[in-house]
This record gives structure tokens, sequence and C-alpha cells, in this order.
């Protein structure tokens, strides 16, 4: 099982998904609901439902689901996976995922956190903040030339 919102899916989305799908024969992902994300990360760009198709769509993936509303270690009692892949960047503590595992009766699920994939643009928020750069310049480029200059849509 992996988690996560999966905002503006790029390639470290990939990188970690096909990282989790190799500790297991099936990989069952977890996206977060609007209110989990807004909760513990970020408001999503992205709505869930989308979000849910986009994950479920990719290659590494075998089954994608919407994680519950309130409390998100609910999600365990239906799934019971035998590993639980955590990004590197992700804020859950291994230790406490461990202890709702056992809690819930897994008591052979293991955790691991996955290392960094490195790449370009490996995050939400440096690609949200590479395109405010790219849109600044842009106004500031038609404000020095007076908006005489083709606009160019893409970053």
């Amino acid at each position: 099982m992996a988690t996560g919102v999966f905002d503006l899916l790029h390639p470290g989305h990939v990188a970690f998904l096909r990282e989790a799908k190799k500790l297991g024969d099936e990989l069952v992902v977890v996206v977060a609901r609007d209110s989990t994300a807004k909760r513990f990360k970020h408001a999503p760009i992205t709505p869930q439902s989308n979000r849910l198709e986009m994950v479920g769509a990719l290659k590494p993936v075998d089954r994608a689901v919407l994680g519950n509303e309130g409390d998100i270690f609910e999600i365990l009692d239906e799934i019971r996976p035998d590993v639980i892949a955590l990004g590197y960047d992700q804020v859950h503590n291994e230790d406490r995922v461990l202890e709702e595992c056992r809690r819930r009766g897994l008591a052979r699920t293991r955790v691991v956190r996955l290392p960094k994939v490195e790449g370009d643009l490996d995050g939400t928020r440096k690609i949200v903040s590479r395109v405010a750069d790219w849109l600044s310049l842009q106004e500031n480029l038609e404000r020095v030339e007076g908006g005489n200059k083709p606009r160019t849509r893409t970053p």
C-alpha cells in the first residue's frame, strides 16, 4: 500500500509508485481526500475524483481508492496491507504507522520509507513555484516590451 495526495502528477510520483510496487505482488494506492490533503499538506489544485482516476491509470498501480474522512488509519482495516510504502518526504512517522497496524491486528505489516528519487520538478510545490516564476517573468517582459511580442503560453 502507498498513500499520497498526488496533486499535479510528476515523475517523482511515478518513481515512488514504481518502487512501492516492487515491495509486493499488488499495489493499492490510497489517494487522500481533498479534506485530508488540506488538513495535512495543502489544498489540492486537482479535485480528488480526478486525482483518483489519474493515479489508477498509472502502470504500477493495481487499484486506487480514496482514503477515509477523519481517521486516516481506518483504511488499514479494509486493505490490510503486508507492506506500507512511505515516500521520503511524507510526514508520517514509521513508528506511529506500525503502532496503528499492530492495534488493528496487522502484526506482520512492514513500513518501508523509500529514498528520494533525484529529478527535476520532483514536487508539487516546486512545480507551482516554477510556473509562478514563469508567469511573473512573462508579465515583466510584457511590461518592458510594451506587449508587442507574441506571448508563449507554455513554460
